[in-house]
């Protein structure tokens, strides 16, 4: 039986405030889908830049990241880990349209939701926290090496810290003083930017620092990391692939990372549902204030992740 489900879209690329509430009519699933019953979307930068973007079917359909409950599953559809069970508690990643009340969804890009996380954490957990995994392996980051992270309080930035931390990594992290009480909660070491960074990041690590990772996207934090970073493969962005060409270090994100990211994704749940990869979410917004959480994500608000309920 279909089901009427409340969405957010956009019929042009542009600001938040294209964005519209409409009623759609959802078919049942099909072969390998899975209805979802949205309770909470995580939002983030890369929803604002695609709108802005566009391309692509329209109308445009943000969100990439959910958590909820099967309403129904397909014929032979069988989430990652196996099975699936109608009212079972889920997250979905690397979705086309999360800004909505239910959403049809591939079973391939459905995992049972962390118990340890509320709604709004757990609707945050997977963009954010496959980046961070993606950028240590591709760094090849090992236990008793010491890395540099620009804008360790961010949202990829504090899952890195985490995740670092299980694998005995130390970390020194860029933020502002303000934010220097949350890098040290997640184990990091925290450093101002600005001016002297250089300075100040050789003396908290004399013997040298073995990778970097920009989650700011500064001129100053990729002129640090390569006069600090004796091997340029080993420092990597998520967020200026302009930067790195010109740096002559590597970006992340797109085609290039995908494929470790879903491998990720069960990993980066099984370190949640056990209570060792926590998501600070700052606020929620009812599913019609998405122009306004948007408004809000793009200036950098501190505090956490934003997520919206619907």
């Amino acid at each position: 039986m279909p089901t009427r489900a409340r969405q957010m879209i956009a019929d042009r690329p542009g600001e938040p405030e294209v964005l519209r509430l409409v009623e759609a009519e959802l078919p049942d699933p099909g072969p390998g889908e899975v209805l979802v019953r949205i309770a909470a979307a995580g939002l983030n930068p890369a929803d604002f830049k695609s709108l802005e973007r566009g391309g692509g079917e329209v109308p445009l359909r943000p969100g990439f990241e959910v958590v909820g409950s099967i309403a129904a599953l397909g014929p032979g559809a069988s989430i990652v880990g196996g099975g699936g069970a109608v009212d079972d508690r889920v997250v979905a990643f690397r979705v086309t349209g999360g800004y909505a009340s239910a959403l049809l969804v591939p079973a391939r890009d459905v995992l049972r939701a962390p118990a340890a996380l509320d709604d709004a954490q757990a609707a945050n957990l997977l963009l954010a926290g496959t980046t961070a995994a993606d950028l240590l392996h591709e760094a090849g980051v090992r236990g008793g090496e010491t890395v540099l992270l620009h804008g360790a309080s961010g949202a990829v930035g504090v899952s890195l810290l985490q995740q670092a931390r299980e694998l005995g990594v130390r970390v020194i992290g860029t933020a502002s003083p303000e934010r220097f009480d949350e890098v040290r909660r997640f184990a990091g070491e925290p450093v101002a930017y600005g001016d002297g960074l250089e300075q100040r990041v050789r003396d908290l690590a004399p013997d040298g620092i073995d990778a970097a990772f920009d989650c700011a996207g500064t001129e100053e934090a990729f002129a640090v990391s390569v006069a600090l970073v004796a091997d340029r493969a080993r420092v990597l962005t998520v967020v200026a692939p302009d930067l790195a060409q010109r740096f002559g270090v590597r970006a992340r994100g797109g085609e290039n990372s995908r494929q470790y990211r879903d491998e990720a994704r069960a990993r980066v749940v099984a370190l949640a549902e056990a209570g060792r990869l926590e998501v600070p979410v700052a606020r929620t917004f009812a599913l019609e204030e998405a122009p306004e959480a948007l408004r809000l994500l793009r200036t950098g608000h501190p505090g956490g992740k934003l997520a919206l309920v619907p």
